[in-house]
């Protein structure tokens, strides 16, 4: 059977319509496929915008929190202006996007600022929410305006104020310009603006700041840019994130796969479906990886714990934020540097260099070690360090990871635990010594009593037999020591049960000469020259006699014996005494060879003592006796290379030297 010529034409044209069908339902399918492309580039456009706000809005939090603890330390009295500035300058360098610093009064007036203002006139506290502030207790965010500081003239910043409260009450703030430029060019990684760009708008959709600033020419498609608008608020105040989808996907090589598949036919299905089947995995592999890394990025920004990779040939490959932050260089600065690290220390260089060869070559430190670091800024610090090998996914060991755990503040802590319990030694040693003077001084006073009124009888015997007046003399002698050492036990035995010592108005000449006179022979023994030079219209003091001539006597003797290396000829003691506005001062110098500058700070500390039998309680003593006067005591180097000791003490008022004058 024939078949007639139209039906024959349509059993022809069959192929040509397949074809055009399988075209047309390619073009459909190819439109459908872009629909679903365009589809699925607005949501991963709209999750990536998503993950940025909260990476921005994360990095806020984390700022907000540092000038929290800031804000904690000035409220606590710890930090005065000097103190701030450092530790501004130390936030400031961990953070790019701080541009300035401000450390605010309760009434607004700036105190401190980091960099310093140019002028007051560029201080305007009525811009800030210092009201809210105050009356919420916590941290807020101001207006977005321009700013002038650390490079970035008239950029935009949002100002963050943090309260500062002392014993409950409010007493100032924190201001911090965060520079929103830096923000987003600092806290936005890489591959985000690889593909997307960046955009935060105002109130008025004006541009604030954006990553990339420019794209460029052969990136901008031709098509309508997909974009996705989300606002910062709070803390945003007004500003809004906008993303914008530059980079898309290879759709248009699609096109023309499918275009060949439509020529081909199954071909083409087939192909497509297979290609379709591999983008979609691909485009899992993508979004796994993106959230891998986005996952993996902000687990390591949240670490404290510095981390640092090196391969088997000690180069650095890889640190995180807090590794950055800890040593103070940028990532840049550290990847692919080899020993010796610009952190190292030079002067523990050869302790540092034999640890870091011991790990390269695998010596086991299961409890870890510490080694000692400085920033970048010199500042140096201590550092517990765990090494583990890095194996690869063959299985191949390809190098050392470290983790650095800032030990600084516990070492101090114990260094600070370790001299108190030295201060409380000391104090129960001081507390032994008081109840052992006082017993002393109880036992002696008797016997001295006894050898006062002998020495008395015998005079009274000698005189009335008309006796020898050598003899008389060494009797009044030896009563009047008597007396004056049962005086010094006395005055030592109230001292040390904290009774007040009997100050009056006393002439400083006389208690000078009593003193040295008890020491006249031994300086004549030693070889010792004596010069004075106390004046007798010097103004009478106000203190205990025998308590400012047993200083005289302590200082004076430690003269001596500083001279015993000297030549004879050369042994010079000199006591000078001047007066001042409303004090005497007095100066005991010698000739020796002095005190090492490295001593000279521990002079007065109770126990230390520059002589191998010392007790070190003399200067101690002489320094507390002073104090006890409202004088002061210090030590330092003469000119001729020998020591001096000098102590100052008040006038006498004109009632006290009307009453001896009286008396």
């Amino acid at each position: 059977m024939r078949l007639s010529i139209p039906r024959r034409d349509l059993i022809l044209a069959l192929p040509t319509i397949s074809l055009a069908l399988i075209a047309l339902l390619m073009g459909v399918l190819l439109w459908l496929y872009q629909a679903h492309e365009r589809e699925n580039e607005r949501h991963t456009l709209i999750m990536d915008t998503l993950w940025a706000e909260q990476t921005l809005r994360f990095q806020l939090g984390s700022d907000e929190e540092k000038l929290r603890l800031l804000a904690e330390d000035l409220g606590r009295g710890m930090l005065g202006p000097l103190g701030f500035e450092g530790k501004a300058r130390q936030m400031m360098a961990g953070n790019p996007e701080f541009t300035r610093l401000r450390w605010l009064e309760a009434d607004g007036a700036l105190r401190a600022a980091l960099p310093p203002l140019p002028s007051l006139a560029e201080h305007d506290p009525a811009q800030l929410p210092l009201n809210e502030v105050r009356a919420l207790g916590r941290p807020a965010y101001g207006l977005v305006s321009l700013a002038a500081g650390r490079g970035a003239r008239d950029a935009p910043h949002l100002p963050l104020v943090t309260p500062i409260f002392r014993d409950g009450r409010y007493s100032g703030a924190l201001v911090v310009d965060i520079s929103l430029q830096a923000l987003i060019s600092q806290h936005v990684p890489w591959w985000f603006t690889e593909r997307y760009r960046l955009v935060l708008l105002d109130a008025n959709n004006a541009q604030l700041a954006a990553k990339p600033e420019v794209l460029p020419d052969p990136l901008i498609p031709t098509r309508e840019l997909p974009t996705h608008r989300m606002p910062l608020d709070p803390p945003g105040q007004g500003v809004t994130l906008l993303v914008t989808l530059y980079r898309s996907g290879p759709w248009e090589a699609q096109a023309g796969i499918v275009a060949a598949i439509s020529i081909l036919a199954l071909v083409a299905g087939a192909s497509l479906l297979t290609a379709r089947r591999q983008m979609r995995g691909r485009k899992r592999a993508e979004q796994a990886l993106r959230a891998e890394h986005a996952f993996r990025k902000a687990m390591e920004d949240s670490l404290t714990v510095g981390m640092r990779a090196r391969d088997l040939a000690g180069r650095i490959t890889y640190v995180n934020p807090a590794f950055c932050a800890m040593t103070g260089y940028s990532p840049d600065e550290l990847i692919g540097q080899e020993p010796p690290m610009p952190y190292w220390v030079p002067e523990d260089y050869d302790r540092t260099r034999e640890v870091h060869d011991a790990v390269l070559i695998g010596t086991p430190y299961p409890s870890g070690f510490e080694l000692r670091f400085q920033r970048r800024d010199g500042e140096k610090f201590d550092a517990l360090i765990y090494e583990a090998p890095l194996i690869d996914a063959d299985g191949k060991h390809t190098g050392w990871m470290g983790s650095f755990v800032d030990i600084t503040d516990r070492k101090r802590a114990e260094e600070g635990q370790r001299q108190q319990q030295e201060k409380l030694q000391q104090t129960s040693r001081l507390v032994t010594m008081g109840e052992m003077a006082s017993t002393l001084a109880h036992e002696l006073n008797q016997p001295l009593s006894a050898i006062t009124s002998y020495a008395t009888g015998s005079l009274n015997r000698l005189q009335a037999a008309g006796g020898d007046p050598e003899l008389e003399k060494a009797l009044t002698k030896l009563s009047l020591q008597a007396r004056r050492a049962g005086a010094i036990i006395r005055r030592i035995h109230d001292f040390v049960r904290k009774r007040e010592p009997r100050l009056t108005a006393c002439t400083l000449p006389e208690i000078a000469q009593d003193a040295l006179s008890f020491l006249a022979p031994d300086a004549r023994k030693l070889g010792v020259i004596l010069h004075t030079d106390l004046p007798d219209d010097l103004p009478p003091i106000r203190a205990d006699r025998i308590l400012i001539e047993q200083v005289i006597v302590n200082l004076a003797r430690n003269a001596i014996e500083a001279m015993t290396a000297v030549p004879r000829g050369r042994r010079v003691l000199s006591v000078t005494a001047t007066a001042q506005a409303d004090r005497v001062e007095v100066r005991v110098q010698d000739s020796g060879p002095g005190i090492p500058a490295a001593q000279q700070e521990n002079l007065f500390n109770a126990f230390f003592s520059t002589k191998p039998d010392g007790m070190g309680m003399g200067l101690n003593i002489c320094r507390s006796l002073i104090e006890f006067h409202h004088g002061r005591l210090w030590y330092e180097t003469a000119a001729d290379g020998g020591g001096v000791f000098s102590f100052t003490i008040p006038r006498a008022t004109e009632d006290e030297h009307e009453l001896r004058s009286h008396h």
